[in-house]
């Protein structure tokens, strides 16, 4: 079954699921793209192939599932209008501008009942997949230290203007970026009991914090740092750093997607695996991470669930929530809903 795509917003993110979707090799085609900006959908439709459409109806009406890369204030209208008519839908995170309205878009897409993904896929990348395996063969997790810095998404290569816009936006760093962060942790060294945070505003944009740091108490014992930062090295790429301290293991990497990976065992040298090596073990433990936009539309065809879904993305915004929150309190430590 071809699986025709369409997309409502022609920006970074939309183009980067595209190509992903054609590298996937799955048995899929571009319908409809529908951007306000209309010179960023001729672009997107040019290099695509897909058709330039005069509104999102158009694009809905021609489409087998739609991919929702709009601004984040749009998302809940723009889901609505998609599964009201029984469409699968790709909901870029986070799913709306606070947790009140994440809770609703996931409310709104299990009453319809469609496939579902959303764009937290740091959960799909090879070198963390490979990581959560290892930290679940080691001893108690006993710290994690977790860096994110990008530069401000407003400018350069990104140039989403809407992130400094609160009303479109919702908030700054920690939710339209460090979501991925929060989401991650819990995927990998498990539950997060509560938080204590800090943020700080460095670009004068209202309500758009630029700094946030975290403590994060895990269920298991454990203690979390994060600090996420947007600042103005436009030379600099978006990078992760992440730490692992367990009791018998130290893992690390710099890399988000496919490594390199490295640990160090109590008796031995640190080891690192490059990232072809990452993907060999991968395939050997039976592990490999499928090429997250194929799955999709692959679930899409076959009528299944897909994952990460809006489930997975309400509870990685609890988790920003409490953040905000106890930010909001000068640090005041604040439980995690759900833990």
């Amino acid at each position: 079954m071809t699986v025709r795509v369409g997309f409502l917003g022609a920006g970074l993110i939309a183009t980067f699921h595209s190509k992903m979707l054609r590298a996937s090799g799955e048995d899929v085609a571009w319908a409809g793209v529908w951007d306000p900006d209309e010179e960023r959908r001729d672009r997107f439709a040019a290099a695509s192939g897909a058709t330039p459409a005069r509104s999102e109806e158009e694009v809905l009406a021609t489409c087998d599932a739609a991919y929702v890369c709009t601004w984040t204030s749009e998302h809940p209208r723009l889901v609505e209008a998609a599964v009201a008519r029984g469409l699968p839908v790709f909901v870029e995170k986070p799913l709306a501008t606070d947790l009140a309205g994440a809770r609703a878009v996931a409310d709104v897409v299990a009453r319809a009942g469609v496939t579902n993904q959303v764009g937290l896929i740091l959960r799909r990348a090879p070198v963390f997949t490979l990581l959560r395996a290892l930290v679940a063969e080691a001893g108690p997790v006993m710290a994690v230290v977790f860096r994110d810095d990008q530069f401000l998404p407003v400018q350069g290569s990104y140039g989403s203007t809407w992130r400094g816009d609160r009303e479109r936006a919702g908030s700054g760093a920690l939710l339209e970026h460090s979501i991925h962060d929060l989401d991650l942790l819990e995927h990998v060294v498990g539950p997060v009991a509560s938080v204590s945070a800090r943020s700080a505003h460095f670009h004068g944009l209202d309500g758009i914090e630029d700094v946030v740091t975290a403590s994060l108490a895990l269920a298991g014992g454990g203690v979390a740092s994060l600090t996420s930062v947007w600042h103005d090295v436009l030379s600099r790429p978006s990078l992760r750093r992440l730490e692992v301290f367990c009791t018998d293991r130290w893992f690390a990497t710099d890399d988000d997607w496919f490594g390199p990976l490295t640990w160090q065992a109590p008796d031995g040298p640190a080891v690192t695996l490059a990232p072809d090596q990452v993907q060999d073990e991968l395939a050997r433990r039976g592990l490999a991470s499928p090429n997250p936009d194929g799955d999709f539309v692959r679930a899409v065809a076959e009528g299944r669930p897909a994952w990460p879904d809006v489930h997975v993305a309400v509870r990685a915004h609890e988790l920003v929530d409490a953040t905000y929150r106890s930010a909001a309190a000068a640090g005041a430590p604040v439980a995690t809903a759900g833990a």
